[in-house]
């Protein structure tokens, strides 16, 4: 009798949290509808939404949101005034391709003993900490008329400097090259983590063999990080077409800097255009994917074996 005792009582612990007659857990399930609830609610039901506001001509007040069809995308891909402004976003991927440069730079050198290596480190990853809105109001005061950088050429006799915000030829690059200051230190953190768990076995067998720093580079360094160089070509690509933060703070928009997504938050909050600006949106969010599959497939993750 109690050998069956204590077989029924394991029974009973054992099958507890499970579904009756299925042998399946049901605990972490009860634990997960909390946020599953929360994601599907505040995250797929918006873009839901979001799809189907972009086939109508919904001004965001009028219940009734009066279907137009495709009638939306097609203005997107046929005005020039609304497609040409993706062509900005060659200026940001751009300045994406030097901090990504830049960044990988940095990450190698202070990944070796180097004198003040933590002090670089602080200095480099420091501006990413600061909020978007802070630092391009301290790039505004810096490139302005008469502003920091300006008083700062003055020194070295430069009377008539350009106009870093006003010149349409000039705006864009001031401003990727913000973009650049701002992120450096996330790409540069992503690339440190990973070249710093490379096996230090590996350099001393370089060593022995009379590598060169540039030969370690190639045949170590490079292919150990290949998946984080595609996971942050995909942050810098995806990011250089969602720009928004720093050229609205800093110009608004104005003198040739409209982003897609500027021109995207006009269309709804200033022309009250909410089913156009959902279409653009959509094709945003399409956009990004399409070339996030591309750069998979171009570059699929590989297991490397450096052994």
């Amino acid at each position: 009798m109690a050998v069956l005792t204590g077989v029924l009582a394991r029974g009973r612990t054992s099958g507890s949290g499970r579904g009756p007659g299925h042998g399946l857990p049901v605990t972490p399930w009860l634990f997960l509808i909390v946020p599953l609830g929360l994601l599907v609610l505040f995250t797929y039901v918006p873009v839901a939404n979001m799809v189907w506001y972009g086939f109508t001509s919904w001004d965001g007040l009028d219940p009734v949101k009066e279907p137009v069809g495709l009638d939306n995308y097609v203005r997107i891909f046929t005005d020039p005034q609304m497609f040409e402004v993706f062509f900005v976003s060659l200026y940001y991927l751009a300045g994406a391709a030097v901090q990504l440069v830049l960044a990988l730079y940095f990450a190698t050198v202070l990944s070796f003993d180097t004198r003040f290596r933590n002090f670089f480190k602080g200095v480099l990853f420091f501006p990413y900490l600061i909020n978007g809105v802070a630092i391009g109001l301290v790039f505004l005061f810096l490139l302005r008329p008469g502003g920091t950088l300006d008083a700062t050429l003055a020194l070295v006799g430069v009377s008539e400097p350009p106009q870093w915000l006003g010149d349409p030829s000039l705006v864009n690059v001031s401003l990727a090259a913000t973009s650049v200051w701002r992120y450096l230190g996330l790409n540069f953190v992503l690339f440190l983590g990973a070249i710093q768990s490379i096996p230090g076995e590996l350099y001393e067998a370089a060593d022995l063999d009379g590598a060169t720093s540039w030969q370690k580079f190639r045949y170590i360094i490079a292919p150990a990080i290949r998946p984080i160089i595609g996971l942050t070509t995909i942050l810098a690509i995806s990011g250089s077409l969602s720009v928004f933060e720093i050229p609205w703070i800093m110009t608004g928009g104005a003198n040739g800097s409209t982003t897609f997504v500027i021109q995207t938050v006009q269309q709804a909050f200033q022309f009250n255009k909410f089913g156009l600006a959902s279409a653009m949106a959509v094709v945003l969010l399409l956009i990004v994917l399409l070339v996030t599959w591309i750069q998979r497939r171009l570059f699929p993750d590989e297991r490397v074996d450096l052994t």
